[in-house]
């Protein structure tokens, strides 16, 4: 059976030229596709690219991440919705990832973790908007800003049924939000760490009809790779373990997974 990584970032590999071999063992494990998830407009162009060399293979986003956000942040967003025009020849196939980030915030300077963080508000704010025009997807990322991200979401007035939060470490209760209002929590190599008994629970209570994974490759690698580069083809044993987790055959999350990312992304149209 076929796995689809709904979230990796191939720029690392490509500048190590590790490409290739990365790009091999992920066919090796069986992935039928990957998304290439954008950050910031040094690697939009890149992955596009990647898209077109690799049709049905290699899909990718554009967004500007939280982390990428700075005082220059308009310059940057006023170039994502180009790359939906009729010009280009590779659409994305969602927008993202976009969102809050508290977590790498300045620790000992208050004024300028405030003022980045009133950016990032802003940078995401003006993707919604964007959001509403294109109608695609949106790939969020919240670290340690679930409720902030949710409140900005519920505001905006967008469909939050193309709404998936990615790397989901948040609780059940968190897990039960996204569901109540139609969107989506995918699962990283997380779910397969001892203590990670809350990311495993809100997997459960999402369900497995519901269940995405992704890598976040280079980062989150799963067991028993951890302490590893992660990469795509790791995405096999998170799966793995999330059919234990279920308690359903390998096949069973496989076939449910890829049918999800293809259904939610609109992969293979």
């Amino acid at each position: 059976m076929s796995l689809i990584d709904t979230h990796t970032h191939l720029e690392p590999f490509m500048r190590k030229g590790e490409l290739d071999a990365v790009l091999a063992r992920a066919r090796e494990a069986g992935l039928e596709a990957m998304i290439a998830v954008g950050t910031s407009p040094e690697d939009w162009s890149l992955y596009r690219d990647l898209a077109k060399k690799y049709p049905g293979f290699i899909y990718y986003s554009v967004g500007l991440h939280p982390c990428y956000v700075d005082e220059r942040w308009s310059e940057a967003v006023a170039q994502v919705e180009s790359f939906w025009s009729e010009s280009s020849a590779i659409l994305p196939v969602a927008l993202g990832e976009v969102g809050l980030d508290r977590f790498h915030l300045p620790k000992k300077d208050t004024a300028a973790a405030d003022r980045i963080f009133r950016w990032q508000r802003s940078a995401f704010a003006a993707q919604l908007e964007i959001f509403k025009h294109l109608r695609c997807p949106m790939i969020i990322h919240a670290r340690d800003a679930f409720k902030e991200c949710v409140e900005m979401i519920d505001a905006s007035g967008v469909d939050w049924r193309r709404v998936v939060f990615h790397c989901f470490g948040e609780d059940v209760a968190q897990v039960e939000e996204l569901k109540r209002r139609g969107a989506y929590a995918s699962f990283t190599g997380i779910i397969t760490y001892p203590k990670a008994e809350n990311v495993r629970a809100a997997a459960k209570a999402q369900g497995l009809e519901r269940l995405m994974v992704e890598t976040d490759a280079p980062y989150l690698t799963p067991d028993p790779h951890r302490g590893k580069q992660n990469e795509p083809s790791f995405v096999k044993h998170t799966a793995e373990y999330a059919a234990k987790m279920f308690g359903v055959p390998f096949e069973e999350v496989a076939r449910v997974s890829t049918a999800n990312a293809k259904a939610f992304f609109g992969l293979g149209r």
